[in-house]
């Protein structure tokens, strides 16, 4: 049986994601957090699919293991098409996950990346970001998953209405007028206050065509 690709997306009140913030330790400024439920566990999802618990805490365990053995688990904020990640569009790191119940949970940081700045100054804004596992297995005629193998956990805007498909958000930023030039002053913007303000203002217009659509 061949392994397919499998993409579970959760929005920001599915995944109940908590913002934090701590002050970095040089003073520059702070690193922000996301934390909450990160793939689900024992219930069919929105893509009729069922994970069953121990895939989910295989899935955790294969995580926690990696990070052990001292590899960085990088996510993207996007909606990517493969399983490869693509370096260019890395917003985070994963720092843990664990199981609460079925379901697996987990805490990501934030790092000022391109993406990542801003990834930063949406949640800043009030942006309200969901998830979504990327990983491989197999799926039976009933929709269960078995043989799970977890990849990641990117960063997705949020659907405007339920069962929405979440555009990606590098994709939407670049296609909207001034794209270019704001994903340009997030490359800019760690030292330099004028390009933090110009690239929050955009950001507040990008958050804005998000809830139009």
């Amino acid at each position: 049986m061949t392994m397919q690709p499998l993409f579970e997306r959760l929005t920001f009140n599915q995944a109940k994601t908590v913002v934090e913030s701590r002050d970095r330790a040089d003073g520059t400024g702070k690193d922000l957090f996301m934390k909450g439920l990160f793939i689900q566990g024992g219930v069919k999802n929105q893509n009729e699919r069922v994970y069953p618990i121990k895939e989910i805490s295989k899935a955790v365990d294969t995580i926690n293991e990696r990070l052990q053995e001292g590899q960085t688990v990088l996510g993207e904020a996007d909606h990517p098409e493969e399983l490869t990640v693509n370096l260019d569009r890395v917003s985070h790191i994963i720092e843990d996950m664990w199981m609460d119940g079925p379901n697996g949970y987990g805490k990501l940081k934030v790092i000022p990346t391109p993406m990542g700045n801003i990834i930063s100054t949406l949640l800043e804004s009030g942006a309200k970001l969901g998830v979504s596992s990327r990983g491989s297995g197999n799926v039976n005629e009933s929709g269960e998953v078995s043989d799970f193998d977890i990849v990641t956990v990117d960063i997705v805007a949020q659907p405007s209405a339920p069962g929405a498909y979440p555009k990606a958000i590098r994709e939407s930023l670049l296609n909207m007028r001034g794209g270019y030039h704001m994903y340009n002053l997030a490359d800019a913007m760690i030292n330099d206050k004028k390009a933090q303000k110009y690239l929050k203002e955009g950001i507040m217009k990008f958050i804005e065509e998000l809830n139009k659509k």
